[in-house]
């Protein structure tokens, strides 16, 4: 890293000077999020390169003949480049342009999705697998001119992913889009084509998953943003995600003004509901993320009045069988509607006792 100098652009635009691996200057408006927390240029590469663990991520550094296969030297080999952000590095001296180093095409799509012995001997080319994060077997594929992610799962993970995106949606909620493709679940590309940069909360807060902490940051950004944060984990606290953490939830920015748009539409469900099978407490008296969703309500009336003024629609169980018969899995739709409409009951229980409480120490 000492070694590395250079910018750190936004297309075509220098939003970060880069000297012996430390950022020295900055465009506080047009930078990435990341290094108004923290100058780890380290740290922002490392964070967009392909999960190392991945079976597939080993295939694909061998056939791109990667000879230095840490994760900063996998992102530099793509200049840093991603799908979901604008952002990419150029090394001093260098002449190349956004329109050079964007991709335009991935020819290792199937080797990274399904580990294909068939694209193994093809030439190595750019391919945005390379800073494809996550910990699912996935891929980048452009189809009429928009990319689509393609991720594996079993089952049960598909279901929830799917079904999920359906019930958020049909709460009013701004989610991303999913449908089946053949055995892979896949979704269109939340930046629109490059029309937004999607930063992470990562970039806000780190790895804090706390409610109350997310919130606060939010809440400070814009009311806005602090609803929609609002959604994401109520509906998070219904379905049982537990595995939202602060690399898969963010904002959308523009890109030539660098002001934050809009929380970025829902994704990532795969790890919720009954992805690792049927839960045992259908009840939900003992809940976890219940309890969290509960002590955010609690101890910010911000938050608690934020909640009621949404008016969020009431699941209902016919609702929630609709959702389950338009997905392709056979589920045990008893249980599932149990559960949730079970969450839900605990949810707008406390809440509504809370803002009672608080209203009638304000009249």
């Amino acid at each position: 890293m000492q070694s590395l100098n250079g910018k750190i652009m936004s297309a075509d635009i220098p939003v970060a000077t880069i000297k012996n691996g430390v950022v020295v200057d900055k465009n506080e408006k047009l930078a990435p999020l990341f290094f108004n927390r923290c100058d780890d240029v380290s740290a922002w590469l490392k964070g967009r390169a392909i999960d190392s663990h991945r079976a597939n991520s080993r295939l694909l550094k061998k056939a791109l003949r990667l000879q230095n296969k840490d994760e900063i030297s996998t992102v530099l080999a793509v200049n840093a480049v991603t799908i979901t952000d604008n952002f990419w590095f150029c090394e001093d001296g260098s002449d190349l342009t956004w329109d050079d180093v964007r991709f335009k095409e991935n020819y290792f799509d199937s080797l990274a999705l399904r580990g294909d012995p068939n694209s193994f001997n093809q030439k190595p080319s750019r391919t945005p697998e390379l800073t494809n994060i996550g910990s699912y077997e996935k891929c980048w594929r452009l189809i009429d001119g928009a990319w689509w992610m393609f991720k594996s799962g079993n089952e049960n993970e598909l279901f929830s992913e799917l079904f999920i995106c359906k019930l958020g949606s049909s709460l009013g909620f701004d989610m991303a889009y999913y449908e089946m493709d053949g055995g892979y679940i896949r979704t269109r590309d939340i930046t629109e084509n490059e029309r937004y940069n999607f930063e992470s909360a990562e970039s806000l807060v780190g790895d804090d998953e706390d409610y109350c902490k997310n919130f606060d940051v939010f809440y400070s950004i814009s009311e806005n943003l602090a609803e929609d944060y609002l959604k994401l984990i109520y509906l998070d606290t219904v379905c049982m995600n537990m595995d939202r953490h602060t690399k898969n939830y963010g904002v959308l920015r523009d890109p030539k003004t660098g002001n934050i748009v809009k929380l970025a539409p829902n994704y990532d469900n795969n790890i919720a509901l009954i992805s690792r099978g049927y839960p045992r407490f259908i009840k939900r008296k003992n809940d976890t993320l219940i309890d969290l969703f509960i002590e955010l309500l609690e101890s910010n009336k911000e938050a608690l009045r934020l909640f009621k003024d949404l008016n969020i629609p009431v699941i209902t169980d016919e609702l929630i069988r609709k959702y389950i018969s338009e997905t392709p899995f056979d589920v045990d739709g008893d249980k599932i509607s149990e559960f949730i409409l079970n969450g839900q009951k605990r949810i707008f229980a406390v809440s509504y006792t809370h803002l009672r409480a608080h209203e009638t120490r304000h009249d």
